[in-house]
């Protein structure tokens, strides 16, 4: 039985009758994620006829685009000569840095994540306090941020059964991913603290607060700056600060 034949990436997929997806990889990775971003930059700054919305994700955009302005083979084409120009995917992002209040109320997994890798609750505090996350996808619900380099000693599957609420500003933990709430609701994620910082505010002039692509850097707090934080925040402050790279 011969193997199937191999995948050459870029590649386009047809997504109905207005839209086609970029995949650029079938694995997550910040490689991957640069050349979506990339792509995603130069039809924002030079937009082709025809084009209605883009929606970036882990490793493909998917484009949509009027039927009545352009064909779908001539849009394919458009978008593979942008996806060859690969240099502009280094182009870089924001970097910020966010309070966090570990433990908590908010933190229902943290003692036993603990317990799970054979840890000090201080031990997986430290671990996910030292790494820099990179946001790879904004999605789920308004501002909801997946994000990439949690420590590997740190992947942890999701809980087989969801929570039905878990309040906005949670940083949970996911397979090999964090993230961070933007509005309360169900989740299966693991939660081991809490950010004041709104990700989404709709009274906002800019209602996102992170985009794809950005970088975060955790700070821990307590719990007394924290409240303190959560009124400035409730005030419509923006209470994370960005840093130089």
């Amino acid at each position: 039985m011969s193997n199937p034949p191999e995948i050459s990436y870029p590649r386009i997929i047809r997504a109905g009758d207005r839209a086609v997806t970029v995949e650029f990889s079938n694995t997550i990775d910040e490689t991957s994620n640069r050349l979506v971003l990339a792509l995603d930059a130069s039809l924002s700054t030079e937009p082709p006829a025809g084009l209605l919305e883009t929606v970036p994700t882990y490793r493909s955009l998917t484009v949509i685009y009027d039927p009545q302005v352009v064909r779908g083979s001539v849009m394919a084409t458009e978008l593979m000569q942008r996806a060859a120009l690969k240099g502009a995917a280094d182009m870089g992002g924001r970097i910020f840095e966010f309070p966090i209040v570990y433990g908590g109320e908010h933190a229902a997994d943290l003692d036993d994540l603990a317990r799970k890798k054979e840890l000090s609750v201080e031990d997986i505090i430290r671990l996910h306090l030292g790494a820099e996350y990179r946001v790879y996808m904004i999605g789920f619900s308004p501002g909801f941020a997946y994000l990439g380099g949690l420590p590997e000693i740190l992947h942890t599957p999701r809980l087989a059964v969801p929570r039905q609420r878990i309040e906005a500003g949670a940083v949970g933990i996911g397979g090999k991913q964090s993230s961070i709430n933007s509005l309360p609701g169900p989740s299966g994620w693991r939660f081991i603290g809490r950010t004041p910082a709104k990700l989404f505010d709709a009274k906002r002039d800019v209602p996102f607060l992170l985009v794809a692509g950005d970088r975060i850097r955790f700070r821990r707090i307590e719990a007394d700056q924290a409240a303190d934080l959560d009124q400035r925040a409730a005030k419509g402050d923006v209470i994370v600060r960005e840093i130089a790279p």
